[in-house]
């Protein structure tokens, strides 16, 4: 992986999480029961993914999703069911318990990436980590009270998302736009009996649908593109910035201002990513340098060889 795929993976993730962040405003806007805003959601989602490959002439798409084997399809039944777990474990737990517990996915990434393909995290990245996931905790506060089943939804998202980024960094020949409007449209067959989409407001219905394409249309592409281009721990801890960032356009959008720990909270995951984004900048330009200096020695080296052989044979 080159230096300038490296700062592009960063740019598409960052953006991604970006796109997710908006999550939490949408969601405290939506009037709607979590069942119809499902439904909805998983339909305008699988709407603007396909747009997406309409766009980018994937006339390949259907072929492709139909050679993906086992693995897509568990590919698809999962993601499906990480979007239920979201919007499900924010309506029956706090949404500090679902920050903290979300704030693992990088060490859940790691042991994934570890387990199926040896992919070791870097010091850098698991301090990085350990770091961002204090702030998280900091935000919320260490006394949220929650309920059981909906932290056990979040951890099942949260899980989730860690199999997607590992499949995302590692499953080259997987069609991830594809597999993610089939999860999408998975999500909205499953949540139709359960809500009542057929009588969603005007004004519920247009938020649903910004909410759909933000995440889908917009977050996962970036997401695929990024991952691909990044080890997986570095993906999931850039995605970590979606935490501080929620609060933030909720206070800016309807005045909920985020208080003290917020702002504290929320520095620290963002100085923990600034920090590991400086690091590895520096590692990379060390080895880079390395390398010059080696080609360097080497040239030299063949000059002087060149050299004596000529003089010896004079």
């Amino acid at each position: 992986m080159t230096k300038s795929d490296h700062r592009l993976g960063l740019l598409y993730v960052g953006c991604a999480a970006a796109a997710w962040s908006f999550g939490g405003l949408l969601t405290r806007l939506i009037r709607a029961d979590s069942w119809t805003m499902i439904t909805w959601r998983g339909l305008f989602g699988a709407a603007g993914l396909a747009a997406v490959m309409l766009v980018q002439r994937d006339r390949g798409a259907l072929r492709s999703l139909a050679a993906m084997g086992w693995l897509g399809w568990l590919f698809v039944a999962q993601s499906a069911a990480g979007m239920i777990f979201y919007l499900a474990a924010l309506r029956n737990t706090s949404v500090a318990n679902v920050a903290v517990i979300y704030a693992t996915a990088p060490f859940m990434t790691a042991a994934l990436g570890w387990a199926m393909m040896r992919e070791r995290p870097t010091t850098s990245a698991l301090g990085a980590s350990a770091a961002a996931l204090a702030g998280v905790a900091v935000m919320v506060g260490f006394g949220a009270r929650g309920g059981w089943a909906g932290d056990l939804l979040a951890l099942g998202m949260t899980l989730s998302m860690a199999v997607a980024t590992v499949v995302a960094r590692f499953s080259k020949d997987l069609p991830i736009v594809p597999t993610a409007c089939l999860s999408a449209l998975l999500s909205a067959v499953l949540a139709w009996p359960l809500g009542a989409p057929a009588g969603v407001s005007g004004r519920d219905l247009g938020l649903i649908a910004l909410f759909g394409i933000l995440n889908f249309g917009i977050g996962v592409p970036l997401f695929a593109a990024g991952a691909r281009l990044l080890p997986a721990i570095e993906t999931a801890l850039l995605g970590s910035v979606e935490a501080p960032l929620a609060p933030l356009w909720v206070g800016l959008a309807i005045g909920e201002m985020p208080g003290r720990s917020t702002f504290i909270g929320g520095s620290i995951v963002f100085a923990a990513v600034a920090v590991h984004l400086t690091v590895t900048q520096a590692k990379a330009v060390t080895r880079t340098q390395a390398v010059t200096q080696a080609r360097v020695r080497d040239s030299r080296a063949s000059v002087i060889a060149v050299n004596d052989d000529a003089g010896s044979r004079l």
